[in-house]
């Protein structure tokens, strides 16, 4: 479909009654998004929802798009429109942003959290998994790159498009969280009970790994699709691979490079969707299995003069490689990576290439 029939489609969309239902400034007039060039040009569709984007965007934190995400009113059956934020984040996978916070520079809402405690202290995290846009979408949101030699800066949009959170807020807002949580009252939505499919069983050990059985990912039969990209940070080409577990329960998207292999967490086969065109159901696995093949391992100075310098990093102690040549605050992880069994396996059954 042409750029300039997307268009027309989407306003006939508007023109016919969709209603608008926006989380940030331009909920009182919906039309500065379109006065501002963030008309949609490309359309996608799955599952019972559609998705009419713009054109790329870059600003100096964060190249992304407007997506305007369009479903069913559930009790009404009329059309609602939710404009989104759609980004590309360091680990190249495409992620739906559930707010934002510019008080102390741009920071994008990474969705649901989670608390630990340690030492008496209090964390909360983001589960950033939640944010994933679904893996059978990615490769289409990558070649939307290719639309846009030069993506133009655009800083005003954000604002307009989120909700902005006060400072240090990390925790999304009800209409992130509330699909999540209804979805989860529903036993049959789980997958594995809500338990963990993959686990290390020994700490800082990649060798451990271990999955529940079924849940492993399918190289024999199981790939649905392979696809080629570009990226700088990683030398070259790519390519990403979206394949099922044995049991067709869940799914992986597996990236690998030049020189890298790496795994974005997985994703439920069922096709319900939120509003932010994310998934309500999630696979729970450990995390260090998902570990991108360049992540965050960076020093900072000491605040106080004599003090101890702070040390920052994503990558299993012990497990940090070169420092990346595009960007000093990130190491190379395939020393943790490589040692995976079942990144060992993907390297021989489906590159061909020996461990």
């Amino acid at each position: 479909m042409s750029c300039d029939r997307v268009a027309r489609e989407f306003r006939r969309l508007i023109e016919d009654g969709a209603t608008f239902r926006i989380a940030g400034k331009a909920r009182h007039d919906p039309k500065l998004l379109f006065s501002m060039g963030h008309t949609p040009k490309h359309k996608i569709e799955l599952f019972d929802t559609r998705f009419y984007l713009a054109n790329v965007r870059q600003n100096p934190e964060l190249r992304f798009l407007v997506s305007y995400v369009v479903q069913n009113n559930r009790s009404t059956g009329r059309p609602e429109i939710f404009p989104r934020l759609f980004y590309k984040d360091l680990s190249l996978v495409w992620r739906s942003a559930s707010h934002f916070s510019s008080s102390d520079g741009l920071w994008v809402g990474k969705g649901d959290t989670y608390v630990t405690h340690e030492d008496g202290h209090e964390t909360i995290t983001s589960r950033e998994s939640t944010t994933d846009l679904p893996i059978e979408m990615q490769s289409a949101l990558e070649s939307l790159l290719g639309w846009t030699r030069r993506p133009l800066g655009d800083g005003k949009v954000i604002a307009l498009v989120l909700r902005e959170g006060p400072e240090h807020r990390v925790e999304p807002y009800a209409d992130f969280t509330a699909p999540r949580r209804r979805a989860a009252r529903k036993n049959a939505n789980l997958i594995h009970g809500g338990r963990s499919i993959a686990r290390f069983t020994r700490k800082n050990d990649p060798t451990s790994l271990r999955f529940v059985k079924g849940y492993e990912p399918d190289f024999e039969s199981g790939i649905l699709e392979t696809t080629t990209f570009r990226s700088r940070l990683y030398g070259g080409h790519l390519q990403r691979f979206r394949i099922l577990s044995t049991n067709r329960k869940i799914q992986y998207g597996f990236l690998a490079g030049p020189q890298h292999v790496w795994i974005i967490p997985p994703q439920t086969t069922m096709t319900e969707l939120s509003s932010y065109g994310v998934r309500t159901t999630d696979v729970v696995a450990d995390d260090d299995l998902f570990i991108p093949g360049y992540e965050y391992h960076y020093s900072e100075e000491a605040e106080e003069e004599g003090g101890e310098p702070s040390h920052y990093s994503q990558i299993p102690k012990g497990f940090a490689g070169d420092a990346c040549e595009h960007d000093d605050a990130k190491a190379d992880a395939s020393p943790w990576l490589d040692r995976i069994p079942v990144i060992q396996e993907f390297r021989e059954k489906v590159l061909g290439r020996k461990p």
